[in-house]
């Protein structure tokens, strides 16, 4: 069996369908994660894996592969057929099952990947079983020689929504008209359901459920991709515009204007609604959102946690503080209340429900949770990933009253109270820089200067 390195990442497997990821591999992982996590409790006492896929058209067959796989180790299979990744968590969470969701988010159509979890949809990363799913498949294990497990369906969308519903009430809200894209997606799936009978007129823009992407990629923070709701919000008339990306795992927000909500001012939101019901508890944040945003959990009496990127970082951090709540830089936000997993779905209902609560407009309600001027997430191929990030820190560090920390990546704070990010990809060939300041001018310049380094 060839090295995996190339597939398995910081917290998933991805890779491009036929020259990186085929059945064959898939059958094996599938495998290696039911011996990984066997013997975990079934609905019966035998032990079992829930699985959903995506709408991509390799997804329903790698999906079946890894049934084979799991079941070959004597391990049953609840399958729950399309669904979006908060929704295989959900099932997760429900059935007290280990899961496995086939996706790769936003990436090309080319691409498909596998997103694992153990029972209660705690992480499965590089440090709590990935790697050790990885080598198990580089060595070849043999199957183990028992009674193959069984395969059975479940339908658990009418579940998922109303167990959404119950967390967030909107029934009071005041009539709100959203305009939501699916960007052909799962969220194309699931929104019909969570929507259904709520005082909400959505408006769907590409619901079709299409794992070719005719539309436009299904990635929500790329600016270019939200051109098309943001016209659509301006044109119909709407209070909100929401985006998710391909798996409907992450959600991002536009205004009546049309103008983004960034990322870190809905986590303060969201943020300061949980810190209502529980006050006092932790909130986290990782360390590419908003400084706001620790001041506004302060401000509200939470205890907020700096932490490093990646859904598997977080979970595991919120487990060990029982965190109430969680938002990331890149729209993925995690509830206490949801198995401390991340769902979009979530995060949309509740700026909806602050909206509705109050008669003014959501640019005036974000206003308060937006404090400085950020660039949002700028992406620069380069071969020398380790050299560049040592050239920024050897220009920056000597510098007076700078402050360096390498949580991940470089997080370089200045004396005038702006700062920035540099940090590898988890997934991609790229560094990834996150600049904010007190205004735009600010922001530009300091971005230019550190670019000028990482690319000169």
């Amino acid at each position: 069996m060839r090295d995996l390195s190339d597939i398995v990442k910081a917290y998933d497997i991805r890779g491009v369908v036929g020259e990186q990821l085929d059945a064959g591999i898939v059958r094996r992982v599938g495998a290696a994660f039911a011996r990984l996590i066997c013997p975990a409790s079934g609905p019966e006492g035998r032990g079992a894996v829930v699985i959903g896929h995506d709408m991509r058209d390799s997804s329903p067959g790698l999906a079946a592969a890894f049934a084979e796989g799991v079941t070959s180790q004597g391990l049953d299979v609840v399958s729950i057929g399309l669904a979006s990744t908060d929704m295989l968590y959900f099932a997760s969470g429900k059935l007290d099952l280990p899961g496995a969701m086939f996706t790769a988010s936003h990436n090309p159509a080319r691409y498909n990947g596998i997103k694992l979890c153990r029972p209660g949809a705690a992480p499965v990363g590089q440090e709590t079983g990935l790697a050790t799913v990885r080598a198990d498949v580089e060595a070849e294990t043999p199957d183990a020689q028992t009674t193959p497990g069984t395969v059975t369906e479940r339908d658990l969308l009418d579940d998922y929504a109303t167990y959404l519903r119950k967390l967030v009430d909107l029934t009071s809200s005041r009539p709100l008209k959203i305009v939501v894209d699916a960007g052909n997606g799962m969220g194309g799936h699931t929104v019909p359901r969570v929507f259904d009978g709520l005082p909400i007129d959505v408006v769907p823009m590409y619901f079709e459920l299409d794992g070719n992407f005719p539309n436009h990629e299904a990635n929500p923070l790329d600016p270019k991709n939200i051109v098309d709701l943001q016209a659509k919000v301006i044109e119909v008339g709407a209070d909100a515009g929401v985006a998710f990306d391909g798996d409907a795992d992450r959600c991002f927000v536009v205004d009546e204007r049309g103008e983004p909500v960034s990322p870190s001012a809905i986590t303060a939101l969201v943020a300061v609604r949980e810190l209502a019901k529980d006050p006092g508890s932790a909130i986290i944040h990782n360390l590419i959102t908003s400084k706001g945003v620790p001041e506004i959990v302060t401000e509200h009496g939470g205890r907020p946690i700096r932490t490093r990127v990646g859904h598997s970082f977080i979970k595991q951090e919120m487990a060990t503080t029982d965190a109430i709540f969680g938002g990331e830089h890149s729209a993925h936000y995690y509830f206490r209340d949801f198995w401390r997993a991340d769902t979009g779905m979530l995060a949309a209902l509740h700026v909806l429900a602050a909206l509705g609560e109050q008669p003014g407009p959501l640019s005036e309600l974000t206003a308060e949770y937006s404090r400085y001027a950020a660039s949002g997430e700028i992406n620069s191929t380069v071969t020398d990933q380790a050299g560049r990030l040592a050239a920024i820190k050897a220009d920056f560090g000597g510098r007076d009253g700078v402050t360096i920390d390498e949580l991940d990546g470089l997080t370089v704070n200045l004396p005038d109270g702006s700062w920035f990010n540099l940090r590898a990809s988890n997934t991609e060939p790229l560094l990834r820089l996150n600049v904010e300041a007190v205004n735009t001018d600010a922001v530009a310049a300091l971005r230019d200067e550190v670019l000028h380094i990482v690319r000169g």
